[in-house]
């Protein structure tokens, strides 16, 4: 089943991502081609590392040279294409770059971008980069440069001439081709209503409107009990150390990777089916700039993670981008404890078991999350009846029900 998906790459531009039909020749033309660039890229770590223990420049100019003479003196590199090994010394430029330039700035260790590093055989699947030059698509095909033609599943037509293409292979072994074009707008008639979104646990999303909420799909939590299957078969026929894995493992493993596949796409289609609804709806979108990283260190780790808070939240942006909408973050803080009412807030915190807000100032009570939501629209200046008391300018925008 062909796997196609979008998402946004830089400014003005997705990714339009297919599955592949790879032959058994294809297949190891591919795998060679890969070996070829891993060893462009782990000569590039070794140079870059010599540079800097040297305290001399190792920049893409001097990177370039290299795989010129590297291949003119190297028959084995020179049989592949030139074109996905500059690209991957692009890459590893740019790379490098953000991670000196993280340094510079003197980030948080946690926060810096790290060096490249090897990649290993075992550790890194294929990915190779063609820019229009290196690849050509005919007669419903893709040919890449080096005589590589392979088979596309076409789930959907491309809406326009893609200008470069990414091939490469997941954890579960399937390739796939990964298109960049023109990003498309497809603009969606005006409803002039508003909606402020609240993340959860117990529910996924609470909105303004009770008919977009999102409650928890619990995809990971249905798959648990197979997933808890492979997983000890993987552990029953771990090899020791420095001994290559058993056919088992390798089954066990493949089958845990596919369905960790399966759930990742469930929670990426929920996530897109309700993003749809909501901006269809609404004309602006105020949505709490929640992240929830902090959640991987709390008893909730695996409930929210099965909620895929950050994975809905992108698919919010990358729609309301998609159709015209405005979403607006607004900034978590203290969401639980202002009054949508009044704009009171308390002094205290209120514990996670405590799921009605009643306001001290005014005597409003109302769902904890429901309550959230209200404060997302006030906050992003779309209720009327907030602490400015005025509409923001421009086109008059209603609160849904």
């Amino acid at each position: 089943m062909a796997a196609e998906a979008k998402t946004s790459e830089g400014t003005g531009h997705a990714r339009w991502t297919y599955r592949l039909r790879v032959s058994a020749g294809a297949r190891v033309a591919l795998e060679a081609e890969w070996d070829r660039c891993r060893w462009v890229w782990n000569e590039c770590v070794a140079r870059s590392k010599k540079a800097h223990r040297g305290g001399e420049k190792c920049g893409p100019a001097a990177l370039d040279r290299m795989l010129t003479e590297a291949r003119r003196v190297t028959p084995w590199l020179r049989e592949g294409s030139s074109v996905p090994q500059q690209q991957l010394i692009r890459d590893f430029g740019a790379s490098r770059a953000k991670a000196l330039k993280d340094i510079e700035d003197r980030l948080p260790v946690k926060r810096r971008a790290g060096m490249p590093r090897w990649k290993k055989k075992r550790d890194s699947g294929p990915t190779l980069n063609y820019t229009r030059r290196g690849f050509r698509l005919k007669d419903g095909r893709l040919h890449l440069a080096g005589g590589i033609a392979l088979t596309v599943v076409w789930s959907r037509e491309l809406p326009a001439d893609p200008s470069s293409v990414r091939v490469f292979q997941d954890s579960v072994g399937h390739w796939h081709a990964s298109f960049v074009v023109p990003a498309q707008v497809e603009p969606l008639p005006r409803t002039g209503l508003a909606l402020g979104v609240d993340w959860g646990v117990r529910e996924t999303a609470t909105t303004t409107s009770d008919a977009h909420d999102l409650p928890h799909p619990g995809h990971g939590q249905k798959a648990m009990a197979k997933l808890g299957r492979y997983q000890r078969m993987m552990a029953r026929r771990r090899p020791p150390k420095g001994k290559p894995q058993s056919h088992g493992y390798r089954a066990a493993k493949r089958q845990a990777a596919k369905l960790h596949k399966k759930i990742a796409r469930q929670r990426q289609d929920t996530a897109r089916k309700w993003a749809k609804k909501v901006v269809r709806d609404h004309d602006v979108v105020a949505v709490e700039d929640f992240r929830p990283k902090f959640l991987a260190r709390t008893s909730m780790a695996r409930k929210a993670a099965d909620a895929a808070i950050g994975a809905t939240k992108a698919a919010l942006i990358e729609m309301g981008r998609e159709h015209q909408r405005d979403i607006r973050l607004v900034h978590p803080a203290h969401t639980t404890m202002d009054c949508a009412r009044c704009g009171a807030r308390t002094k205290h915190a209120l514990p996670l078991s405590e799921r009605t807000y009643t306001c001290t100032a005014c005597g409003a009570m109302s769902p904890r999350d429901k309550n959230s939501a209200r404060v997302m629209l006030v906050r992003a200046g779309l209720n009327p009846a907030g602490v400015e008391g005025v509409r923001p300018p421009g086109p008059q925008v209603r609160k849904a029900a």
